[in-house]
């Protein structure tokens, strides 16, 4: 069982759009796919992604966690 981020939009539904540089196929651990979205997540966002969950096979681990920048 691997790890995946599944990509949302800023209303929780699937991203109307994905980079084609983004990984969609599973990770082999939990930090793994966070190093992935610790180092890809601006991309991401540029390419249309508001938002991503992360699952564990069909376990629902956490999210949706915004990829836009805090502000204050």
């Amino acid at each position: 069982m691997g790890w995946l981020w599944v990509y949302q939009n800023a209303d929780g539904g699937p991203a109307a759009s994905i980079p084609d540089s983004a990984t969609t196929t599973d990770f082999l651990t939990q930090s793994d796919a966070e190093n992935y979205i610790g180092e890809a997540w601006r991309e991401l966002l540029d390419g249309g992604v508001d938002a991503v969950s992360l699952y564990e096979g069909d376990r629902f681990v956490y999210g949706p966690m915004s990829l836009h920048p805090v502000t204050d």
